[in-house]
């Protein structure tokens, strides 16, 4: 869900309402390097019972997470295996399967920068296909593009 920050600029959340919930924020969209620049950071934060994880993402224009999850969305008939999306760094990666009941699951991978790579977190969301899938990429491009305005 697009959520906007005290300044107005949007923020994602993404999380899950089942017995144990974790709570995704992706915030605070930058150029990090001038505005003429593509370099994109973001902060990723995992928040649920007993666990409160935070990492900076930086990506090559968004790294292109927006069509993956739209790709997803125009897939709603499914798809066999696992579809694999990571960050330019590597500190997020995002799984997708087509699961039973035709839900679609993503795993969201938290990873702490190379070289140490010393943790790494992992949370799940489950998403219905096609529309639900088409506004999570729409909030996700929206957040995006936000940052090179």
């Amino acid at each position: 869900m697009i959520d906007y920050d005290d300044d107005g600029i949007p923020a994602v959340r993404v999380g899950d309402p089942g017995p144990r919930p974790v709570d995704l924020l992706l915030s605070r969209p930058a150029r990090s390097f001038g505005d003429d620049d593509p370099i994109f950071d973001f902060l990723v934060t995992a928040r649920g019972q007993g666990v409160s994880v935070e990492v900076s993402v930086r990506t090559l224009g968004g790294d292109g997470l927006d069509a993956f999850l739209s790709s997803l969305a125009e897939d709603f008939r499914g798809w066999t295996g696992a579809r694999t999306w990571r960050s330019l760094e590597g500190d997020l990666s995002l799984s997708a399967e087509h699961g039973p009941g035709g839900y679609v699951r993503l795993t969201w991978g938290i990873h702490d920068r190379p070289p140490s790579e010393e943790w790494h977190f992992e949370t799940a969301t489950v998403h219905a296909p096609g529309e639900e899938m088409r506004n999570l990429a729409a909030e996700i491009r929206t957040f995006v593009l936000s940052a090179f305005q």
